[in-house]
């Protein structure tokens, strides 16, 4: 009888830690604080969180995760990933790569830097992909290539409308001349894509660089932008230390960028959603 009670006295002493635990967790987690790297101004992030994590004070944009992208747009209950089987190899042995690989994924949850996902935007079903930038900086490497060549066959073959949000710091080096591949071939597939009348939208969030920007990101039928995102080839730093002058103040912005005609329209995070559904209305087929 007396082990009964002391089971009993257990279990009831590790409900009772596991709940503490648990609030705990839940009261550290609402008390966190994160820094915005445009104005410092610090934020409990449970708040940030809820505004779509967008800076209140100044409005910055920070990184947010591919699927938490994705959900952001599309109608909810609706998506549905695809194309989670393929993941990145090591073509050309480069030394740590594979470890590497297994340390982002264990840390992201994601296989590669790309996710992709079918679901409705206001009813329109469409195929989205998105880069996600703390997968080595959403670089483009055979795996991403793949992905995003997959995503536009699928919307060539369904005929529905693709949209890529683009989040990258260029071609994957530890890939070599496989990851520069992946321009060429992704490129092809929007092409295809757009030689069947098919929709294209592509929105670029901070930063889109290198390859990435060089092939599929700026092949839009319409190209979006979120604010303050950096978009461009090579870096300001690069090429004020190539050509040896100082560039103009926010070059290479989004702001910049629509104002020299390579975008259509800047769109805050929170008002993403409500500008696809409305072009995907006009573009109805």
């Amino acid at each position: 009888m007396e082990n009964i009670f002391a089971d009993r006295k257990y279990k009831l002493a590790t409900l009772r830690s596991t709940r503490t635990k648990s609030k705990t967790a839940k009261l550290e987690a609402e008390t966190q604080y994160v820094r915005c790297p445009e104005c410092q101004a610090d934020h409990v992030s449970a708040t940030l969180a809820a505004n779509l994590s967008v800076c209140p004070r100044c409005g910055y944009h920070l990184p947010i995760s591919a699927r938490k992208r994705i959900s952001l747009v599309l109608d909810r209950g609706t998506m549905r990933e695809l194309f989670t089987n393929i993941r990145p190899k090591n073509p050309i042995d480069f030394p740590g790569y594979e470890e590497k690989l297994c340390q982002l994924s264990e840390k992201t949850g994601l296989s590669d830097a790309c996710v992709c996902a079918t679901g409705t935007i206001g009813k329109t079903k469409v195929i989205c992909a998105a880069l996600d930038s703390r997968f080595l900086m959403g670089s483009m490497g055979t795996a991403v290539g793949e992905k995003i060549t997959l995503a536009s066959e699928y919307a060539k073959d369904r005929c529905l409308p693709l949209i890529i949000f683009s989040a990258s710091g260029g071609a994957r080096m530890q890939e070599g001349i496989f990851s520069l591949m992946q321009m060429v071939k992704t490129s092809a597939a929007i092409k295809m894509l757009s030689e069947e009348g098919g929709l294209y939208i592509s929105v670029l969030t901070h930063p889109t660089t290198g390859g990435v920007t060089a092939s599929f990101a700026s092949l839009g039928d319409i190209i979006l932008a979120e604010p303050g995102a950096l978009i461009g080839f090579a870096g300001p730093r690069v090429i004020e230390q190539t050509i040896r002058q100082t560039l103009p103040e926010g070059f290479q912005r989004s702001e910049f960028q629509l104002e020299h005609g390579f975008l259509d329209a800047i769109i805050p995070r929170g008002e993403l959603q409500q500008t696809l559904k409305t072009l995907l209305s006009l573009h109805r087929r």
